[in-house]
């Protein structure tokens, strides 16, 4: 093997240092990117209590989007920094800004003490964390991928994999130890802000070790030959060669990421304690064993891509996942609230209304009053998290629904004063619960019926295909892009793909079930982007294992 297809000797020889320093470091971000993961109830409460309780929890969840927003504004900014003046101190400068925003996030004000300006500073934060994050990942990849030898470079960056898992759970660890040293009453009081304030801490360690690395070989070598590129927007976006790659990466890889891997480790979590309602203290747990479980699966596929080919592995990755979302789901609620599942099952709600009365059940703003007879009892199924089924009624007619065999008749609030609009609500609210919790519908999961088992058990069947995609994914990106402009052009549908396809589905699913009233439509949202990446990936996806990463 030729010097210009490996790493000099000497930087094969610290491959351990560069992957601890490099994993270690990009732990720490996922760390303070994913607490809002565990926080989403609390954090709705906290800054967004202006709202009814199904507005504030969209929009602590489009909080938490904004962040994913923000990652490809960070990626352009620190991919052409990575390009141009070295791999090394980019992602100095974006674990600093990550952990110094975290840390701020533990000291704002609530809404109950600052009104509207809680949840602009919150989200500005989370936005700083985005932009952080989209220098991060990029950096670490490519620096790891720069010291590997071919043969071994698909395990060696499946470790970047690893520490999104390590991130993820270190954030469901630290907040289930903190919820339960301090009690549910004090941590929701003020015990959150904890799990944010340690986020200094890591940053003290993870400069350290980070302070200790050397810059890649391979950009030593394009700043000795003078190589480097002169303008990396223009040379990977501005040039159909590159452009190409970087729009295949896009919507094959990176689309899929977005949509298979939040789908497993986010949407699964956030349907599981919303929508099936199963007590948080149990979800962190299962989702710490996922996590934990996950961590090998991402080396493993890595080392298989090495074997195999990058491709074949991620792709069979996205089929699996892809495949087994929508039964999954179900088999998520027989787990987690049987009592649920067999209501909807022997008692199926239908809502039988005038489809001019219905207005869409997303309130993004929390302003919208839902006064008719539709929309009141529409929005008392959604605030309870129940899943309904529509159907037309004559013009003119009141809305009624069906509980089962019992029929519930909702009442007309257009036109009333604001007092007798709240006790109207209340009437139907009232008379819809009894006939709900007589059908058997319950407030939440019993623990003593939930199947833990079971909730792990289909959730690691999503795992094992994201993880099948991720695990490859930083060794195939670093190979599909020349040297000179790798850290821009990896680094951007990088962060379109998660940022926006996986930021935004957690908000966008939950939304699609609170419009709708099927608690599985919002499914739909990564079955329909996965599949167009399988799609994409095997028609123009190509092979990239082994490549010359000096080229």
């Amino acid at each position: 093997m030729t010097a210009m297809t490996s790493p000099p000797v000497a930087a094969r020889r610290n491959m351990g240092l560069v992957v601890v320093a490099s994993a270690a470091g990009t732990t720490f971000e996922w760390y303070d990117f994913f607490l809002f993961v565990p926080l989403a109830a609390i954090i709705s409460k906290v800054f967004f209590a202006g709202l009814n309780d199904a507005a504030a929890y969209i929009f602590a969840l489009l909080s938490f989007a904004a962040g994913f927003a923000t990652r490809p504004v960070g990626a352009l900014i620190f991919g052409r920094i990575g390009d141009r003046v070295g791999r090394k101190g980019t992602f100095l400068i974006t674990i600093t800004l990550m952990g110094v925003a975290t840390f701020a996030v533990g000291l704002l004000p609530t809404y109950g003490q600052v009104g509207v300006v809680s949840p602009v500073l919150f989200i500005v934060l989370r936005m700083l964390q985005g932009i952080a994050l989209g220098g991060e990942w990029g950096g670490a990849a490519i620096y790891i991928a720069e010291h590997s030898s071919p043969e071994r470079r698909g395990f060696m960056t499946s470790w970047i994999g690893t520490s999104a898992a390590f991130g993820l759970g270190g954030a469901l660890v630290v907040v289930l130890i903190t919820r339960t040293a301090l009690g549910e009453p004090a941590f929701a009081a003020w015990g959150w802000r904890l799990p944010f304030m340690l986020s200094a801490v890591l940053l003290i360690i993870s400069l350290w070790i980070r302070m200790t690395l050397h810059e890649s070989p391979v950009f030593e070598g394009l700043r000795d030959r003078g190589e480097r590129s002169a303008s990396p927007y223009r040379e990977a976006f501005g040039r159909w060669p590159n452009l190409k790659l970087v729009l295949i990466a896009l919507f094959s890889m990176m689309v899929a990421q977005g949509a298979v891997w939040y789908a497993a480790f986010f949407y699964a979590q956030t349907f599981i304690e919303k929508i099936v309602k199963v007590a948080p203290e149990m979800v962190n747990a299962v989702m710490i064993a996922v996590v934990v479980c996950s961590a090998p699966l991402y080396v493993f596929f890595g080392w298989l891509s090495d074997k195999v080919g990058r491709k074949i592995v991620m792709v069979s990755g996205m089929i699996l996942t892809t495949a087994a979302l929508y039964p999954g789901f179900h088999m998520i609620v027989e787990a987690g609230n049987p009592a649920l599942a067999s209501a909807a099952s022997h008692a199926p709600v239908v809502v039988i209304a005038d489809p001019a009365t219905c207005a869409l059940q997303f309130d993004p703003v929390g302003k919208a009053q839902f006064k008719t007879s539709c929309d009141i009892a529409k929005s008392i199924l959604t605030n309870a998290g129940v899943s309904y089924r529509n159907v037309a009624a004559p013009t003119g007619t009141l809305a009624q629904v069906k509980v089962g065999e019992t029929v519930v008749v909702s009442a007309e609030g257009a036109g009333a004063a604001p007092k007798a609009l709240k006790a109207l609500k209340a009437g139907v609210d009232a008379r819809l619960k009894a006939a709900l919790h007589a059908a058997g519908y319950p407030d939440k999961a019993d623990p003593a019926r939930t199947n833990a088992v079971g909730l792990f058990l289909v959730v690691m069947l999503f795992t094992v295909g994201a993880t099948a995609l991720y695990g490859p994914q930083a060794a195939a990106m670093a190979e599909l892009f020349p040297a000179r402009i790798r850290y821009t052009a990896l680094s951007l549908p990088y962060h379109i793909g998660t940022g926006w396809v996986g930021g935004f589905l957690p908000a966008t699913a939950y939304a699609m079930v609170a419009a709708s009233g099927n608690i599985y439509f919002g499914l739909w949202y990564p079955i329909g982007a996965a599949s167009l990446a399988i799609l994409v990936s095997l028609l123009f996806l190509p092979e990239t294992k082994g490549r010359d990463l000096n080229a």
